[in-house]
């Protein structure tokens, strides 16, 4: 039986009401912050002993929003940048939120650091595949229409219902649009340049 996609709360024993943070084994202190700090501009908010092995640093990073991304790290590891793989319970990618108006200033801030990337419209947004200094990929994606961060889930179920009626593999701009005015929103286009659409992996 395929599964419910909805934006509707499931019947289960409890409920989660957000993401409070997500925590990677990292290698070192000074690439850590100079990659997620220097280059992503995330702001360091903590740095303390990890509670379960003190003889690790526990970095805390604000990713824009609030929301929390860390790292355990010592000095004695080295950066590896070689791409990771993936395996069942590993991470494959991290996505992190960037200004639509400040794309190729973005683009052009990874060139420089000597950090390549693959660009993508990936229907619901708009994306930049690159990978950090361990080598694991990072997603940093632009929202096509301007959205209520609040209302998000709901907006992309009600383009999934969209794109199921009209009989599409992936969703699209049209069914984005078609569910932000379904929910009674104002559809509010990012300007984001034509790129493909990526299907079929990533390089």
């Amino acid at each position: 039986m395929e599964p419910d996609v909805t934006a509707e709360r499931p019947d289960s024993p409890f409920h989660t009401v957000g993401t409070d943070h997500i925590t990677v084994i990292g290698s070192n202190v000074a690439d850590t912050i100079e990659y997620y700090r220097d280059l992503l501009g995330m702001s360091l908010v903590l740095r303390q002993p990890n509670l379960d092995q003190p003889e690790v640093t526990h970095l805390f990073f604000d990713t824009g929003d609030g929301r929390i991304l860390t790292f355990f790290v010592t000095d004695d590891r080295p950066s590896n940048p070689n791409p990771q793989r993936t395996g069942l319970g590993q991470v494959h990618h991290l996505a992190f939120t960037i200004e639509a108006e400040r794309l190729e200033e973005i683009k052009a801030a990874l060139n420089d650091a000597g950090y390549g990337y693959n660009e993508f419209d990936r229907g619901a947004f708009h994306s930049l595949y690159t990978r950090d200094h361990n080598g694991l990929t990072i997603e940093l994606a632009v929202d096509k229409y301007e959205i209520p961060g609040d209302r998000r889930g709901e907006v992309l179920a009600r383009a999934q219902q969209a794109r199921v009626e009209a009989g599409a593999e992936y969703v699209d701009d049209e069914h984005m649009e078609e569910a932000i005015e379904a929910l009674g929103m104002e559809v509010v286009r990012n300007e984001t340049p034509d790129a493909d659409s990526g299907v079929g992996g990533v390089e």
